[in-house]
């Protein structure tokens, strides 16, 4: 299994250079692809920040990646429930960091971020520190 990088997923979602976008595609269709949350966070940073595009577009891009049978994401289950509740609201780092806490058994996520608390719908118990 080949892990891939962000760049390879920018390149499919957003096609703004087709032969980088094909060579990607050949990349990730030759075999198991391995993508990682972190560059599943890049991802959405570059596709929000350089792209301008909207969350609801970026989860929905992001969502069909991990459904493609060549596709393993690790921590899907989390990942998937960061994906489904950024695209409602709030911040995708912050979702997936709690999702990730949460599948890792935390039962508490110390922040001084008081935004947060306000995502933490499901998972640990957010506290906010001072």
């Amino acid at each position: 299994m080949r892990a891939v990088d962000t760049n390879l997923l920018v390149r499919l979602l957003v096609r703004d250079d087709e032969a980088q976008a094909e060579a990607a595609e050949k990349a990730i269709g030759a075999g198991p692809a391995l993508i990682l949350p972190t560059v599943l966070l890049e991802a959405e940073w570059v596709l929000r920040s350089r792209y301008l595009l909207p969350r609801h577009r970026i989860a929905e891009g992001l969502a069909t990646l991990m459904g493609q049978p060549e596709i393993t994401v690790a921590s899907s289950a989390a990942v998937a429930r960061a994906l489904a509740a950024y695209a409602r609201k709030g911040d995708f780092a912050d979702h997936l960091h709690l999702a990730l806490a949460a599948e890792q058994g935390a039962t508490a996520f110390a922040t001084f971020d008081r935004a947060l608390a306000a995502l933490a719908d499901e998972g640990p118990a957010v506290e906010v520190i001072g």
